[in-house]
């Protein structure tokens, strides 16, 4: 009850901040973040919902999101789902905007807040630079995966829950049941990705799940199609993207053509019948080929390529997330996972948080009399460590300048440790998407054991956080930095003028001031 009590308190304290429940259009979910549809973006106070204990930092992308971390986001929801119903009627008054400083006031020195707000300014600037067709794509396709990753995260706990237990010979009588648990998502997963590629394209849904559906029929081991017999799921996901996509347009072209009093039995009869047949004799093979090349490349890659792919990888992450074309791999390690069972991409790509926890941790000592960025550090290191690096990103490392690069050299490092070991022969997977970091651990599988592959991928996160802590603490900071830096930029205490006003800045513990033990959360994107 008092976690629930908590929920709701949050969600309470979000909603006036963001306009009100009259200002709400649409509310969604990710991993981590409350995704909200606004109607008025100028109604929100993004200081005062950055300054939320339970909030971790905001994105303004297509949706209005607040990161609140995995978990918290899942239980936020429903509670703020209910308050907009329930206060639906009831618009809420715009925040009072916030005062400017008086003429008097003495000028503050850059602290953490000032690094949020330079976070901030990156990241609307970086935000018009990826508003490009191709970007705006790739989003759309991301919306079509990311609504299935609890799931994915489920059942894949579930698998490895399941291999363990058939590994020790325990429980044999409950095993074959965890099996159909963990694998009947991943065997129907096509109806999904056809469901939410036709709502995300303008579709009628239920007909792209029905084209999709296809692909996962027995039935379809009848059929020869380029010479060669169709099997059931080839294609996989890439092929219920492409037959769902089809299907939207047939449909849409039905709906501008077939007279009102046909429609309802013409148009989902012609859209299911076109778009199957070339699902049927065409997307079927095709994606199926393209499926097959994705895992032989990367297995290839890996295998071949070894430390130096997985270095490249490792370093590269964080600035593919900067230019938006990591949503470009959602559907790669969905189509790995379903074909292989684990993705091998993802742990390697997970050691670019290691590198951003290690630059923070060098930050830390690197500028000692700065409690107000060591406070954020503090703050936002604990949600790094399990994989949410978006404050650390957003409100240490990328204002800064160098030590984002140097948390790269981080990842890179760690990235080359796993891929190393997969040249080697021990292949390090993850059986879902979405977690990173200590979260990634439950999810880990491989072909050595899951004693070897937890070793391995526990040792690259250590190297990742070691690399990156020492790249940054000597190479991160030029000598300007430093002195920029590294000096005190807590407020001065309030002081008295002969009138006995207040004269200087409010004090910390002052009531309406900034409370000291409130980390400065900045906007994430990762």
């Amino acid at each position: 009850m008092a976690t629930e009590d908590k929920n709701r308190a949050t969600a309470a304290a979000i909603l006036p901040l963001v306009g009100g429940a009259g200002n709400v259009s649409s509310i969604a979910h990710c991993m981590t973040r409350l995704r909200l549809g606004l109607h008025d973006r100028s109604l929100v106070d993004d200081e005062a919902l950055k300054a939320l204990p339970a909030v971790m930092g905001v994105v303004e992308d297509d949706t209005y999101q607040i990161v609140l971390g995995p978990g918290t986001v899942a239980r936020v929801t429903p509670e703020f789902e209910r308050l907009v119903e329930e206060t639906r009627e009831t618009p809420a008054p715009a925040p009072a905007p916030t005062p400017a400083p008086a003429p008097g006031d003495a000028a503050t020195p850059l602290s953490a807040d000032d690094l949020a707000a330079q976070g901030a300014a990156i990241k609307a600037r970086q935000k018009t630079k990826n508003a490009t067709p191709f970007k705006l794509f790739l989003r759309r396709i991301a919306n079509i995966f990311v609504p299935l990753i609890p799931a994915l995260i489920g059942c894949g706990i579930i698998a490895g829950l399941n291999g363990l237990l058939v590994n020790l010979g325990w429980l044999p009588a409950v095993t074959p049941a965890l099996a159909a648990m963990a694998s009947g998502f991943m065997a129907l997963i096509a109806v999904f990705v056809g469901y939410n590629t036709a709502k995300e394209f303008g579709g009628t849904p239920i007909l792209g799940g029905a084209v999709a559906a296809i692909i996962v029929f027995p039935g379809v081991a009848n059929i020869d199609a380029f010479g060669q017999t169709l099997a059931p799921g080839q294609g996989g996901v890439l092929g219920a993207l492409g037959a769902a996509v089809l299907a939207v347009y047939v449909e849409k072209w039905c709906r501008r053509w077939v007279p009102e009093a046909l429609d309802v039995l013409v148009t989902p009869t012609l859209t299911v019948l076109i778009s199957g047949l070339a699902t049927i004799f065409g997307l079927m093979y095709v994606a199926g080929e393209v499926s097959s090349a994705i895992g032989t490349f990367a297995d290839w890659l890996l295998t071949n390529g070894g430390a130096g792919a997985g270095f490249v990888l490792g370093g590269l992450f964080l600035p593919l997330v900067m230019l938006g074309l990591h949503q470009a791999l959602i559907p790669i390690h969905t189509t790995l996972i379903e074909q292989q069972g684990f993705t091998v991409l993802l742990p390697i790509l997970a050691m670019a948080g290691a590198g951003q926890v290690g630059a923070a941790m060098a930050v830390y000592f690197r500028l000692p009399r700065n409690e107000s960025i060591r406070r954020t550090i503090k703050s936002a290191l604990p949600a790094g460590l399990l994989g949410v690096g978006e404050p650390l990103i957003y409100g240490v490392s990328l204002p800064l300048g160098r030590p984002f690069v140097t948390a790269c050299v981080g990842g890179a490092f760690g990235g080359g440790f796993v891929g190393l070991f997969h040249q080697l022969g021990d292949t390090v997977g993850s059986t879902a998407i979405g977690p990173s970091g200590w979260a990634l651990f439950p999810l880990l599988d491989g072909n050595h054991g899951l004693g070897s592959t937890i070793a391995i991928y526990g040792a690259g996160l250590l190297v990742g956080y070691v690399a990156g802590f020492l790249a940054t603490y000597f190479f991160g900071f030029s000598q300007d930095l430093l002195t920029e830096f590294n000096v005190s930029r807590e407020p001065a205490p309030s002081t008295v003028t002969a009138t006995g006003g207040p004269h200087s800045a409010t004090a910390p513990d002052a009531p309406g001031g900034p409370d000291p033990d409130s980390p400065a959360k900045a906007p994430a994107g990762v």
